[in-house]
């Protein structure tokens, strides 16, 4: 038998976590479930009712997650059901396409590229980029010089989100990068960004 959650323990519940963890660890159970699952089921297993997880699935939605309603609960298309990672990564101009190549060959698609800057803050831009030909037109874009890249402004360091479909993929692409120098060591300060 379940045991209920209570309005007193879903409040202490709620002070343990954060919003934002709370909704991290929301679509990833979305994500690793095999059936849909209900508000309520969410909301037991994150400790908050199912009106919190139905607030919190709307702001997934505004982040750009496609969680889908069906009578039986929230599922994920496909293309979500998926790891995500997030990596440090250095590398001059001249390597980007290597680095882009490495990572699409073996499987990942690059979500994103963030920087952390000491005067600007976390500036990310979305990149999407899931195939060589993605990788190209991506160059192309940036050779244009209609803009800059982004590491220019952190002298080459930068994150990427990379998404692959098993952990087994996730790790061959790290060993990959930190065979060819990509992989850059984590400062104190940027623990949070992984």
């Amino acid at each position: 038998m379940e045991k209920k959650i209570t309005g007193k323990e879903s409040l202490e519940l709620e002070k343990n976590i954060s919003g934002k963890e709370r909704r991290k660890q929301i679509l990833e159970l979305i994500r690793q479930s095999v059936v849909p699952l209900s508000g309520a089921k969410l909301g037991q297993l994150t400790g908050v009712s199912r009106q919190v997880v139905v607030q919190d699935i709307a702001l997934l939605r505004t982040e750009g997650h496609e969680i889908i309603s069906t009578a039986r609960g929230y599922i994920l298309p496909a293309e979500e059901k998926c790891v995500s990672r997030k990596f440090k990564v250095y590398h001059t101009d001249e390597r980007m396409e290597e680095e882009l190549d490495t990572i699409v060959d073996l499987g990942g698609a690059v979500q994103d590229v963030m920087v952390n800057h000491r005067t600007y803050g976390k500036v990310s831009a979305e990149l999407q980029i899931r195939s060589r030909r993605d990788v190209q037109n991506f160059l192309e874009q940036i050779r244009s010089g209609k803009s800059m890249p982004l590491l220019r402004i952190t002298s080459g360091y930068h994150f990427h989100t990379v998404n692959a479909e098993s952990e087994e993929i996730m790790d061959e692409i790290e060993e990959a990068l930190k065979a060819k120098g990509f992989l850059a060591d984590v400062l104190p300060y940027e623990k949070e960004e992984l």
